[in-house]
């Protein structure tokens, strides 16, 4: 959310609609209880950081094991960082990083997905909230069924991952190698877990091709709004038995399945789940056979 500085003082909350506006907020209905009973003490402590900037963009994570604040767009003096370091712990706040730089109160954030304790890489992606992830997680299990070994694409931190891997081995790709190194060292940490192994690639660069793909009887595929085209085409002259698309762009999911389905691919289910509260986004998932 931005952050920048008003008449009254500082203000933290959203741009007004096609505006560079800036509203304040006291509450905000999709946030965490936790992160808005701390937004005005926030706006104090932030101001700090701003300095002489007019405006800065501020990322708050709810983690198991605190508050992960990601501040972009300034470079406070180090007095200021300090000043709200010494306030960082009454804010419940587990890291701090500005311009690029982490200052960690009690060691790196972790997240829990699927009982793996993943270390949360600054302003990493998560799903918008607790309950929406478990749903999706438990549609993309029930879209593999019984595979024994899966291909998890644009795995991120391994949200599917984890939840996949109790079941079955699981190939994790990811182009963000913080992300893919968090998932590893987790995949590592974890018992229980049948075997994961993690692959640094980029998907809509270097999409697997069929023969990469016999080696899977599913494929979970999660990635950007701009959807996954290339990798979509290989998939459509692939054998796979099962696919698990997820995506929270109804337009580019929509365009993928065609390729899928004229590939020879039947869709057999499709799940909206609304987690983006308030706004016309919506994240889906499909279930397709061969």
């Amino acid at each position: 959310m931005p952050l920048g500085r008003g008449k009254s003082g500082p203000l933290l909350g959203y741009h007004r609609a096609r505006s560079h506006e800036l509203i304040d907020i006291a509450v905000c209905p999709v946030l965490s209880p936790r992160i808005v009973a701390r937004l005005p003490k926030f706006k104090q402590a932030f101001a700090l950081l701003l300095g002489g900037k007019r405006e800065a963009k501020v990322g708050i994570t709810e983690t198991d094991s605190g508050l992960d604040i990601v501040v972009k767009g300034v470079r406070p003096v180090p007095a200021a960082t300090a000043a709200f370091v010494g306030q960082a712990r009454a804010l419940g706040v587990a890291r701090l990083t500005v311009d690029g730089e982490s200052i960690a109160m009690e060691g790196d954030p972790e997240v829990d997905l699927s009982g793996a304790k993943v270390r949360l890489p600054p302003g990493a992606f998560l799903q918008a909230s607790r309950e929406s992830e478990s749903a999706l997680v438990e549609l993309v299990r029930d879209g593999v069924g019984a595979a024994k070994r899966v291909a998890d694409l644009f795995a991120g931190l391994g949200t599917f991952t984890f939840a996949l891997a109790r079941a079955a081995a699981v190939d994790a790709f990811e182009a963000d190698e913080a992300a893919l190194s968090a998932l590893a060292e987790a995949a590592r940490r974890t018992p229980k877990l049948k075997p994961v192994r993690s692959f640094a690639r980029d998907l809509f660069r270097a999409p697997l091709s069929p023969k990469e793909l016999q080696a899977y009887d599913a494929v979970v595929f999660d990635p950007p709004r701009a959807g996954a085209s290339a990798q979509a085409k290989e998939l459509a002259a692939s054998r796979v038995s099962k696919l698990v698309a997820v995506s929270c762009n109804p337009g580019t999911l929509a365009r993928d399945l065609r390729i899928l389905v004229d590939g020879g691919y039947r869709i057999t289910r499709i799940v909206p789940v609304d987690q983006f509260l308030f706004s016309p986004h919506i994240e889906a998932v499909a279930h397709l056979e061969r």
